[in-house]
């Protein structure tokens, strides 16, 4: 198969992403960590091969990350922990409903809160 022919490659396990709902770096868009300009220079990945960022997602369609180590989330303030979660979390949901309600991509990103 021609590069060109595949969808964009994780970058740790170096799988295909096949789905938008899979995609680590979509995640990141959606939740504000990467702006729309962005998208094409960005690494790709399966959500589930950064746990760093999956372990913050707390649904139960989600099966849970347990991350040893210094970044382990039960090591750092909770406070911060929660605030995580939720954003991380809204933005695994609205990953979700991408390809189901056919959205654009301008369309993707959470809310802003004030």
């Amino acid at each position: 198969m021609a590069k060109c022919d595949q969808g964009y490659l994780c970058v740790i396990c170096g799988e295909e992403v096949e789905h938008i709902e899979n995609s680590g770096l979509y995640l990141r868009y959606i939740i504000g960590e990467v702006h729309a300009e962005e998208l094409q220079g960005q690494p790709e990945h399966h959500i589930r091969c950064n746990p760093v960022l999956a372990q913050f997602i707390i649904d139960n369609e989600f099966e849970a990350i347990i991350v040893e180590g210094p970044f382990d989330k039960r090591e750092l303030d909770p406070e911060e922990v929660k605030i995580r979660e939720s954003l991380v979390t809204r933005g695994w949901r609205r990953l979700q409903e991408v390809k189901e309600k056919q959205l654009s991509i301008s369309e993707f990103p959470l809310a802003r809160s004030n």
